[in-house]
């Protein structure tokens, strides 16, 4: 059986997003057309299904590291902030979007909380091996390895 290591990660997360899409426990808040992801970006992001490639990537980022809590995925998402003649200085990612996207994933039971963090299910891990099982048949250059 093939696990998330097996298969790239940007083929992972939009196949498993489009799954998401169709789950009715995470939907896009209203709030999501508005929204910068961090102070550091200028603009909001241009894919109108942003939230749930978002989903997809914080399950992915939880499966590999955790149990893990709010801050270090802060960091994660965060990047350097552009201040015109100062030089340039890194910033966190927003909080209300990650912590919005957990909770609906909690929601679904692909992601539960304990006391130091927050870690993949069972039935979350099942959810991304199968899709990383399915994107490597389906990926002839994958299959050989």
């Amino acid at each position: 059986m093939s696990t998330i290591y097996d298969v790239p990660a940007d083929s992972l997360i939009s196949e498993v997003a489009k799954e998401l899409k169709e789950n009715k426990k995470i939907k896009s808040p209203e709030w999501t057309q508005f929204v910068k992801t961090g102070v550091h970006k200028e603009r909001r992001p241009e894919n109108p299904d942003w939230w749930y490639v978002r989903c997809a990537s914080l399950l992915r980022r939880v499966y590999i590291d955790g149990p893990v809590g709010i801050n270090s995925l802060k960091t994660y998402y965060g990047g350097k902030k552009d201040r015109g003649t100062s030089p340039e200085k890194f910033r966190n990612g927003s909080g209300a979007v990650i912590r919005g996207a957990l909770h609906q994933l909690e929601d679904a039971g692909l992601i539960e909380k304990l006391g130091e963090g927050r870690r993949v299910t069972p039935e979350g891990i099942s959810f991304l091996d199968k899709t990383s099982h399915k994107l490597k048949k389906d990926i002839p250059e994958l299959a050989k390895y």
